[in-house]
């Protein structure tokens, strides 16, 4: 019997996001600047399929041509015809499902791998009976022969998204190791490449060892080009390897991204908006970083917009390495309500940023004050939907000229409803509690997390002129009380400093501003929660970081000693704080649920929330902001991995706790996401059920127009690298 980590249950919830009200008040200019924008993010979404496994493009493929011709309410019958249960038929619906949200067969949020719940017999059945293999059989059989295999393999290193022998990655040629990333880093820092919109593929020739670093970009052509300034492409001597830097990475994509961007130019509200969009597409046509930097300048710039969107190589979580960025856009439409408590919250920044636990030297110079909205979604294209993003994550850009914080406010409404039967290692008197306040707790958090958490602290930072950002003979490291004695120099950025544990460190830091700040009256009043009710949020604020600690075990995996998810690896190690805090703060034990199996129980005494919490949190929270101002790597290291260990000596047995999280685990709920049409000029929005159905059909219509060559494209791009997964 598999691991049930490795199916998607029949009952997994899929909900719809709605945003019909919000996409019916803009205007027909604003709709017609959406839907190019969502078409940009769409293509060039399909990009994490070869992001993301070898095999992941090939899947895809192969299910959108069985529901391009029979929509799975027509497929249910040939499913009964070669003896497929229900069961067995919605297993294999929710798996295309999954594929299609995840954009591969890992899931999005812990990297593990999924593999269809039926078996690989009756799978191959339904291809051989479904219209698509009547009508094309070499073709289907082709496809079913190249995926079948790693479809359901469940070999060690494929249970994981990692580098070398930890997993499998896309981002690394399969001969690639820790070794060679930290090699290529040294090489990118020296000429002052990103590794964002990268991928490292490493070969041997004559004894000798060669990189390529691909560059996403429409053009293909390794000279420079016009238009495009300056290039980076070449061959390189390097120590004792050879490096060259090529373009023409998901090209087809890249193009089809530029293409929609140019139209959406069309129907930008201003100037800003025509600038951003000319440097993104310059961006994606060249593969040029910097571009992509100036266009999220304008970006900055353009305040306040109906529709906002941003679009590229963003978050960094799923490069085993943490520098390369994986594909996403999305373009969402203000709810303006929500937003007028939002920006209440920037204007208090000023006041509140004192309040955190480091000397004023440790913050930024000047807080730039950034847009804070609230949006509801419209398109998300990429591996998963976040409740709330604070870009860009160019931490030159983040430090001196801002950045903004979006909450995304329909995905809030639908992720974190909970029913009370499915709430796990409460007690029963906290439970009707964390459901009625879950919800405006967590809106407290992301906005405090997102703003005052990766919007504060500052990088110490010697520049390539030699000149500093901050006083040499005056800023000294409470910590220790000692002269700053290390920092960034040059090109070094936090993600290139810190690698592997960056994100995970970041979110962790944010995540403790919020708890932090939450304990604050005057945030609570923004958020208009007085008195009583502002106690409650507080409280569920606690339970809920803690309760999603234990959770967080399920992320981690004891055979290689790794977590697989940035956020749930940050959790864990506050649980771990609060834990060490003692005094009866926060409780954790076993016990034995009502069905005879076993179970855990987490307590928190909110009396002590406001003394021991508050300090164990503050001490912490100045720890993890001097590493990070000082690029003190081995420090941070040192304290970050000590919390994140996962160990069944010492007082916790924490790996027999994952076992009981395994067992009682709630799979990661879905989102069927809507499609724009252009019909007589005007642009219609088609909407979908929330089930597996209808996110198979969403997915199928969204490239109604020229899926056959989308299709062959993608086969194309997996089978030209195949060689560099052996």
């Amino acid at each position: 019997m598999v691991d049930s980590q490795y199916y998607l249950p029949n009952d997994i919830g899929i909900s719809a996001l709605d945003c019909r009200e919000a996409f019916k008040l803009l205007s027909p200019k604003e709709q017609l600047y959406a839907h190019y924008l969502s078409r940009a993010s769409w293509y060039g979404g399909l990009a994490v399929l070869i992001q993301t496994s070898p095999e992941s493009a090939n899947i895809y493929v192969l299910l959108q041509k069985i529901f391009r011709k029979q929509a799975p309410a027509k497929l249910e019958a040939v499913a009964t015809a070669v003896k497929l249960s229900a069961e067995e038929y919605q297993a294999f619906l929710v798996f295309a499902a999954g594929l299609y949200a995840n954009m591969g067969n890992y899931k999005s949020f812990g990297d593990t791998k999924f593999i269809p719940n039926l078996p690989k017999e009756k799978f191959k059945a339904l291809v051989w009976e479904s219209q698509a293999f009547k009508e094309n059989p070499g073709e289907m059989e082709a496809l079913w022969n190249n995926c079948s295999q790693p479809l359901y393999s469940l070999e060690d290193k494929e249970k994981q998204l990692g580098l070398g022998e930890k997993g499998i990655t896309t981002y690394f040629s399969g001969n690639c190791c820790l070794e060679d990333a930290e090699f290529a880093q040294k090489f990118l820092d020296s000429k002052n490449l990103s590794a964002y919109n990268t991928r490292l593929f490493k070969t041997e020739v004559d004894g000798k060892r060669c990189y390529e670093v691909r560059l996403a970009s429409a053009v293909k052509k390794d000279c420079a080009v016009e238009g495009e300034g300056e290039t980076s492409c070449g061959r390189y001597e390097f120590e004792d390897a050879v490096f060259s830097v090529q373009r023409g990475d998901y090209a087809f994509l890249m193009e089809k991204v530029s293409q929609n961007l140019e139209k959406a130019k069309d129907y930008a509200a201003d100037e800003n908006q025509k600038r951003m969009l000319e440097e993104y597409v310059r961006s994606f046509t060249f593969g040029s970083l910097e571009a992509h930097k100036e266009g999220s300048r304008y970006w900055i710039k353009d305040k306040g917009p109906i529709v906002e969107s941003y679009i590229g190589f963003i978050e960094s979580y799923r490069d085993p390495f943490g520098s390369r960025g994986e594909f996403e856009g999305f373009v969402a439409v203000v709810n303006k309500a929500m937003s007028t408590r939002f920006s209440k919250l920037v204007s208090s920044a000023e006041v509140l940023l004192p309040e955190l636990p480091w000397p004023s030297d440790f913050e930024k110079d000047r807080f730039l004050k950034p847009d804070f909205t609230s949006l509801d979604v419209l398109t998300f294209a990429g591996s998963g939907i976040p409740a709330g993003i604070n870009i860009p994550n160019y931490d030159d850009i983040r430090q001196t000229e801002g950045f903004k914080n979006v909450s995304l406010g329909n995905v809030l409404a639908v992720a974190y409803a909970t029913q009370k039967d499915k709430l796990t290692f409460l007690e029963e008197k906290d439970k009707d509690l964390y459901i009625k306040w879950k919800g405006p707790s967590f809106e407290v958090q992301v906005g405090l997390h997102e703003l005052l958490g990766h919007g504060s602290g500052k990088l110490f930072v010697q520049d390539e002129k030699g000149a500093f950002n901050f006083e040499q003979t005056a800023v000294r490291n409470p910590e220790t009380g000692e002269l700053i004695s290390s920092w960034y120099k040059g090109s070094e950025t936090w993600d290139s400093k810190f690698s592997t544990i960056a994100s995970s460190y970041e979110e962790c830091r944010a995540e403790c501003v919020g708890l932090y700040l939450c304990l604050n009256k005057q945030v609570l009043s923004i958020f208009g929660h007085e008195g009583e009710d502002a106690e409650e949020v507080v409280y569920v604020n606690w339970l809920t970081m803690v309760r999603a600690g234990l959770l967080g075990l399920e992320f981690y995996t004891p055979e290689s000693k790794s977590w697989r998810q940035a956020h749930m690896q940050a959790r864990f190690v506050i649980l771990r704080v609060l834990l060490e805090a003692g005094e009866g703060l926060v409780g954790l034990k076993e016990c034995t649920g009502a069905d005879g199996r076993p179970d855990a129980i987490i307590t928190l005494d909110r009396s002590k929330i406001t003394t021991v919490g508050k300090s164990a949190i503050q001490r912490f929270l100045c720890k993890l902001q001097v590493h990070k101002s000082t690029a003190d790597v081995e420090g941070g290291r040192a304290l970050y991995e000590g919390y994140s260990a996962v160990t069944s000596n010492g007082p916790m047995d924490f790996l027999k706790f994952r076992e009981t999280v395994l067992l009682r685990k709630e799979a990661r709920k879905m989102f069927v996401q809507a499609n724009t049409h252009i019909k007589d000029d005007a642009v219609e929005l088609e909407e979908y059920e929330g089930s597996a159905a209808g996110l198979i059909q969403s997915f199928v219509e969204r490239f109604a127009e020229d899926a056959k060559e989308v299709e062959a494209q993608l086969l194309e791009m997996g089978s030209s690298d195949a060689t560099f997964w052996c």
